[in-house]
């Protein structure tokens, strides 16, 4: 665990509210950014972001100090995080849409800094690329999305999918070469091509 990261664990130890409020302002724009690339709209990421963070702490409440300090809090966070997405997907009656996420690609985004997750360089682009994620299975979605958009690495996504790390490097492996397929054609495979 990196010193800023046991800083941050040290203060949930310590005062739950302080070290929550933290917790937020270090780790909300990457559970945003995980959950919008998952779902591709940014008004159900917004809902799942807040869910998740009200989820964290009320698990929070119930630990004791000893096991607050022990927390891995990027990795916790995205566990919590891909579950709410995963209950969200179970209970809805419909799944978004493309051209939801292309609409939504318009928004403004909290980080306008280009980074290593941010490869195109059009908005036209980033829509093709949110739709492209969207039509991912959930597998590889959610570890292309963790690895590359959140930046977790390899052994932090596999604690927060409960699997092994090899099982994680051939769902991203899988999972960027459907993105491959899907963002050099114009139309696009259908999705059972991409199982």
């Amino acid at each position: 665990m990196d010193e800023m990261a046991e800083q941050l664990t040290e203060r949930l130890a310590v005062d739950l509210d302080d070290g929550f409020t933290e917790l937020v302002r270090i780790h909300a724009t990457a559970v945003r950014a995980f959950l919008f690339r998952v779902c591709g709209s940014a008004a159900e990421a917004d809902d799942l972001g807040q869910d998740t963070f009200l989820r964290a702490y009320t698990a929070l409440q119930s630990y004791s100090p000893e096991r607050r300090r022990a927390l891995r809090p990027r990795a916790w966070l995205m566990t919590i995080a891909a579950n709410v997405w995963r209950n969200h997907v179970r209970t809805s009656v419909r799944r978004p849409v493309a051209a939801t996420a292309a609409e939504d690609t318009c928004l403004t985004w909290p980080d306008q800094r280009p980074g290593p997750e941010e490869r195109a360089s059009t908005s036209e682009d980033r829509g093709r690329l949110v739709a492209a994620l969207i039509q991912l299975p959930e597998s590889p979605r959610v570890a292309v999305v963790l690895r590359h958009v959140v930046g977790l690495s390899y052994a932090e996504i596999a604690e927060a999918q409960g699997c092994p790390v090899g099982t994680v490097k051939a769902q991203v492996s899988r999972g960027i070469g459907s993105l491959r397929v899907l963002l050099e054609t114009k139309d696009p495979p259908p999705r059972e091509v991409l199982k």
